[in-house]
This record gives C-alpha cells, structure tokens and sequence, in this order.
C-alpha cells in the first residue's frame, strides 16, 4: 500500500510540536506522529526533513494509527528527559510512538546521528502505518533507495540515511518507503534512522535489548543533567523545562547556543518576516551566561564563554564583534531564498542563511561585555581576554555616536537607536566594574567619561517629555519594549520615575494583556512589510521590569497568564498571535532565557516580601 502525508498539504500548527536532540541538531515531531523537520549532520545542515516548509515535497517521517474521525492524541515528555511520548487513542486500542535521539557530546562535528523511534500498543489493538520520505538538500537533491532485509539505505552523493525497521517495507513510488502493520497489546515495532556522511552502509541492526539500552542511556543522561539545576523556586516545571529545551539547543562541540532549530517560520502567516534562526547571536550571551550560572549550569556557561572569547580574539584592531556567527564560528551567513519551497502555510520567502550579520549592531558589545562581567565575577579574567576587552572599547569610544540598525535589526536605515545607546552605557560600565573589581590596567577616567556622557546623551535625547517614555530612537514618537531592558541592565534605578512611566506607557501601547509587541509598525518603519505577532520575549522582560519596580502582584498576574501560552510541552516559539497560536521560529531560545530571568527575579522577590512581612 502506498502512503501519503497523514496531512498532505495541510500544515500541522506550530504549537503541535515536541523537540528530540543529540547536542548536535533536532528533530520536531508533530502530535500527529509525524517528524517534520530535521537537519543532518547539524543545526544548519540543510534539512532531510522539511515538510514544515513545504507539505508537499519537503520531506517526512510519520508513524501513526490510521485516522478514524474519533482519534485523539496527547504528547509528553518523560518527566526530567528530552524523551518524547506521543500517544494515540482510538476505540480499538490505545498506542504510543517514543521518540529520543541518543546523546552525542562530542567536542568534535560527528556524521552519525541516530532518531529512535519505538512504538508500543498499551491496550487493544491498531493498525499503524509508517511513511519515510526523506528530502536532502531543502529538497533540491535527488536520491537513490535500496531496500534490503533489514530496512533500507537512501542515499544521495553527500549524505546517507540507514533506516532499520522490524516491519516490512515497501517503496511508495515517491522516493520514500512505506508499512502497514498490525500491533496488539504489549507488542513492540522498533526503527532506527541513521545518518552516515556520504558513505553508504547497510541499515544498522536494532532489536529490542539494543532499544532499552539506549533507553536508559539516554534516561540517565538528561536525569543526571538536570539534577544539577538549582533552581527550587515557584514555577520549578516551567523552569526546568525550559533548560531542558536550552540544552537541546546547545552545539557540543562548541558550546554555541542556536536562537532556535528552525528557519522561516513566519511572523505572521503569509508574510515575509521570515527569518534563519539557526545561528549564535552575540546579544543572547549576557542573559545565556547569567541564566545558566544562576541555575548551576556551569560547564555550560565555560563552554559558552569559550565560544564568545574565541569569537572577541577573532576581531581586528579597528573592529567590533559581528552581530551573529554560525555555531561553528564561521562568519559568513549569506542569505538566499528557496524559492522552490512553499513555506509554512504559504508563508515566503523562505530563507537561509541571514543578512543581518553585515549589520552594524552597536548593542552587543554592551551585551557582550555584561556577560563577560558576569562570568568573571566568579572564574576571574585572562591578560589575553582583557587586551581584547580593550580592543573593543577602543573601537566603541569612536563608533557609539553613530546610527545602527538595532536589537530588531531593522531594514529600513540606521537610527541613534536608545537601546543601542544604553548598551553602550552598558559596556564601559562593566568594562569599568571588572578592572576595578580585578584591579586590570585600563584607562579609567577616559571610560568614566565616555560612560557619563553617553548616560546624560540618553537622557537628553532619548526621553520623550510629552510621551512620558524612553522612545525607540532619539527623536521618536515610537515606544519601544526594549525600553524594558534600561533597569534590567542598572542603567536607572528599578523605581525611578522615568522608568516607572515608560512601563505604563509600554502598556498603554504596546500590550495586549500579557502579551507586549516589540513596537507599532504603523509607528516605527523597520523597511518590512505586513505585522506581526506579540512577542513572547518582551512579555517576560515586562514581568522582570514589573518585579524590580515592586510591583509583585501585577508581575505574578502576567507571568501566570504568559505561562499558559507555552505549548502543551511547554515549549515556546518566538511569537504568539492573534488567537494564542504560536509564530515565528520554534522553539526560541531567547524566550526561555528570558522565561529564566523572570521565573528566578520574581521568586526571590516573593520570597523576599514574604520574609519582611513575617
């Protein structure tokens, strides 16, 4: 029998999606047992998988029941794992599909990465059926299949995939494979995709000793992963899940973070605010580094340290960091479009590679060196790191007048952005803190002065008097919620007054409770068109805004609504829309950070207030 997409041209939301990883790169698995999107060997390999970008030709791996009309589904994850469980309920029976890729963390890029997939029926009986159809390259290449005792090999010159099933197979006359199998209660089916490099072999054997094996292997790791956590606060699942997603989104043999696994996901369904993701922005390291020391994450944060000082020795005399870097550190994120590829639910472009790493982005050095600061407060600073320190503030005492295109890395022209302007403040402030606190050379009295007079430039022109707010740029009307990040980094007082009124004004005009957009596009050009949705990140800033303004009930009552806006795994993507479905890509990394930080400040603030009333 020839298979199909359990969905063919239909687009399975966002938000029915689980993630499974090796440290190395992901796989996301619908509700609907279905693997959508997987790149091979790596994060930003081109995908085998995409039918996420294209239902159609994009590629897929589904294991599922037949569809009945009363068919019912629910996923989890095994409690304190990476280990997915999708669940099928039909009046037949009740089966399960268990998704897990074994763990890899190793300090070099590997070309074998396994996705397990195990299906067991726990009461009555069910038909199932399987459906393989791999798409190298974005589906630009072609492939060759050769079927054999034990499953079948595709293979296309760069990359080959074994796949070992304890079913029978059968081609599907599309470049894929297919089963249709009978399971009763207790019995087991077992498959093993297997990537190879470009050396094709014979699909690996399985069976189901091997099975629990690995299993358990990868049980015991992420279990003993996450013991480490320190975090015992309110809101403790949330938290936990979210470094559990973190960690998926962790290169190992580098220590880079990816913003998120996923590309050109869109903003809003059927525009054009697509974006690669699958990249290592410098401006996520200052919350990166502090949200995994604060959990005790510190191996972690060494390697992620790593990362960012071998980028910093990387810069020239004249230079500053770049925006971006691929997670191999690579500098070059040419951005194309696939023009062959639908996108999600007819959304295009779709794009790779990412444009804004030619931008100029005069706020991450601020946030570079704030997570500097914040590592070396505990492990110190090297002579070599300082020297690049220097280096740094050297080429931003000559630059931080100028325009930028700012933290939304706009295309619409360079603008004296305020938050720019303030992590600049940022950067010789804690370029200052860590000689002092270190006792470094460093020209002291030239950074106080070029600090203090960044700070009154801000303050001067970057507060409007008749909005009562920090505005987006000097000489704006536009609110910005980045303006939730000026008492975050110290730069007023968490209750000056300033501060307090750009609050109220981000939420006058920018919420929709508990959700904030970045800004109003009819208010502030970024050189894009269509709108957006409200982004999850700057309605975690708010509550952490809110918490250190000492306005704890008002901060709870946003977290806990915001909260119900994960996903059933409580996963988050970039943004949320107008009905609560998720847009933008998923899962983001920098939402969680941020989920992180406020879960952590508001906690101890709880706590705090509890203790001085009793």
């Amino acid at each position: 029998m020839i298979q199909s997409h359990p969905q063919e041209g239909t687009y399975l939301p966002i938000e029915e999606h689980g993630i499974i990883g090796d440290l190395h790169t992901v796989a996301l698995v619908g509700t609907n047992g279905t693997i959508d999107w997987c790149c091979l060997p790596a994060f930003d390999a081109p995908s085998v998988f995409g039918a996420l970008l294209d239902a159609e030709k994009g590629g897929f791996f589904s294991i599922a029941p037949r569809p009945t009309p009363a068919m019912r589904h629910k996923q989890y994850y095994l409690p304190e794992t990476n280990i997915l469980i999708t669940r099928f309920f039909t009046h037949e029976g009740v089966g399960e599909v268990t998704d897990f890729m074994p763990i890899q963390p190793a300090k070099e890029p590997i070309e074998h990465h396994r996705i397990v997939r195990a299906v067991r029926i726990v009461q009555g009986q069910l038909t199932l059926e399987l459906s393989c159809r791999p798409a190298f390259n974005y589906a630009r290449d072609t492939h060759t299949l050769a079927l054999s005792e034990r499953g079948v090999i595709f293979h296309n010159g760069a990359l080959s995939l074994g796949l070992f099933a304890s079913t029978p197979l059968e081609e599907d006359g599309h470049g894929g494979v297919a089963s249709t199998f009978l399971l009763q209660q207790d019995h087991w089916a077992y498959f093993l995709l297997e990537s190879s490099g470009e050396h094709e072999s014979e699909p690996p054997h399985f069976s189901h000793t091997q099975y629990q094996k690995l299993l358990q292997e990868t049980k015991d790791y992420w279990r003993t992963w996450l013991a480490q956590c320190r975090y015992q606060g309110r809101w403790r699942e949330m938290v936990q899940r979210s470094a559990l997603a973190l960690k998926l989104l962790t290169y190992a043999p580098t220590g880079a973070l990816v913003a998120a696994p996923t590309t050109s996901l869109p903003e809003s369904l059927g525009g054009e605010r697509n974006w690669d993701y699958r990249y290592t922005w410098v401006r996520d390291s200052a919350l990166t580094i502090h949200s995994l020391l604060t959990l005790g994450f510190h191996e972690e944060a060494e390697a992620f340290v790593s990362w960012m000082r071998a980028r910093a020795a990387e810069v020239q005399e004249e230079g500053s960091l770049q925006t971006m870097y691929t997670i191999h550190g690579g500098h070059d994120m040419t951005e194309s479009t696939l023009d062959h590829l639908d996108g999600y639910r007819q959304s295009r472009p779709v794009r790779i590679g990412n444009g804004a790493y030619q931008q100029l982005q005069l706020d991450i050095t601020g946030e570079f060196l704030d997570g500097v600061y914040v590592y070396t407060r505990k492990r110190g600073v090297y002579y070599g790191g300082w020297l690049y320190v220097i280096r740094l503030l050297n080429w931003l005492e000559k630059n931080w007048q100028g325009g930028d295109e700012g933290i939304w890395e706009v295309r619409g022209g360079r603008r004296a952005f305020v938050h720019s302007r303030v992590m600049c403040w940022v950067a010789f402030d804690r370029a200052i803190r860590i000689a002092q606190e270190q006792s470094l050379p460093a020209p002291l009295d030239e950074w106080r002065a070029t600090r203090d007079t960044i700070y009154t430039d801000i303050m001067e022109h970057g507060w409007n008097e008749e909005k009562q707010s920090f505005v987006q740029y000097y000489g704006s009307e536009a609110v910005d919620a980045s303006a939730l990040l000026i008492s975050l980094t110290r730069f007023t007082a968490e209750t000056d007054p300033r501060m307090v009124r750009t609050i109220e004004r981000i939420q006058r005009e920018l919420m929709h409770e508990p959700h904030v957009f970045r800004y109003r596009e009819n208010a502030a050009d970024d050189g894009l068109q269509g709108v957006e949705g409200m982004f999850s990140i700057c309605s975690f800033w708010l509550v952490e805004a809110l918490t250190r303004a000492g306005k704890l009930e008002e901060a709870r009552q946003n977290l806990d609504q915001m909260l119900t806006y994960a996903n059933h795994l409580g996963l988050y993507s970039e943004e949320v829309g107008p009905l609560g479905e998720a847009l933008g890509n998923f899962p983001q990394a920098f939402t969680h950070l941020a989920l992180i930080s406020a879960c952590h400040a508001l906690d101890h603030a709880l706590g705090e207030a509890s203790s001085n009333q009793s």
